[in-house]
């Protein structure tokens, strides 16, 4: 894991600022991107957010199903399925 070498303090009502160079690195757009929180120990991880296959985890060509996120592939499998393979 890399160190910034920055601090920021968490305000009164539990905020804290990521800085605008960091969110450029990342690519963070303002209002649009998400971001997942984790713990490990101690540590508190900030991953940008990016939806996943429920299936199989991938999160490239990942789209919207009746509230779930699907990947093409998982996708054109399902769709392939009859009666017969259940």
């Amino acid at each position: 894991m890399k160190s910034t070498g920055v601090v920021r303090k968490i305000d009164e009502l539990g905020r804290l600022v990521i800085p605008k160079e960091l969110r450029r690195t990342l690519d963070l757009k303002d209002d649009i991107d998400y971001l997942e929180i984790y713990t490990e120990g101690s540590m508190i991880i900030l991953k940008k957010y990016e939806p996943a296959c429920i299936f199989c985890d991938n999160t490239e060509n990942v789209t919207k199903f009746k509230g779930r996120n699907i990947c093409k592939n998982c996708a054109d499998k399902i769709s392939h399925l009859t009666d017969d393979n259940f």
